[in-house]
């Protein structure tokens, strides 16, 4: 992914008004971030634990959505696998995390709902730069290469449905 600035991300986001894009708040170390092993940008809102972001490059034009999630803590024993890069983690290292349609669909409400690593770390999990909880990878035949293509169809999947 190539690096992005603040006003590339603000005028990314589909599921929320131009307004809420403006008062989103944007991530603190773009300039540090890794940069050629993302294949998307996840952030948390740290002043509001029940929101995320993402922002990724598809079709050729960046692409931003909101997410909430629950802040409910599960029990350390429950494990959950991420649906983009097939991690799994223990308690809350995966959550449900849901982003609103974008256009008449997300007006009304309508939402859809997707199990994702919490940290938004998936492109780094793939690539082995992150290490997740023992047993959180399994061992795969494909290579690093072909995992990160299905993590991105994964994702892309995910935001045909908004």
């Amino acid at each position: 992914m190539k690096a992005l600035t603040e006003s590339d991300i603000r005028g990314s986001f589909i599921n929320c008004s131009k307004g809420e894009a403006q008062r989103l708040p944007m991530p603190r170390d773009l300039a540090e971030r890794p940069w050629d092993d993302l294949d998307f940008l996840g952030w948390r809102d740290l002043s509001a634990p029940d929101r995320s972001y993402l922002v990724t490059e598809r079709a050729g034009r960046l692409v931003g959505i909101t997410l909430r999630f629950p802040s409910v803590k599960r029990g350390f024993l429950q494990r959950s696998m991420c649906t983009f890069c097939l991690t799994t983690h223990p308690g809350s290292g995966v959550s449900l995390m849901t982003a609103r349609k974008s256009g008449r669909e997300g007006r009304e409400g309508n939402s859809v709902g997707v199990y994702i690593c919490t940290d938004l770390d998936c492109s780094l999990y793939v690539r082995g730069r992150k290490q997740p909880e023992p047993g959180g990878r399994f061992e795969e035949t494909l290579t690093v290469e072909q995992q990160v293509e299905r993590m991105k169809g994964n994702l892309d999947a995910f935001l045909a449905k908004l």
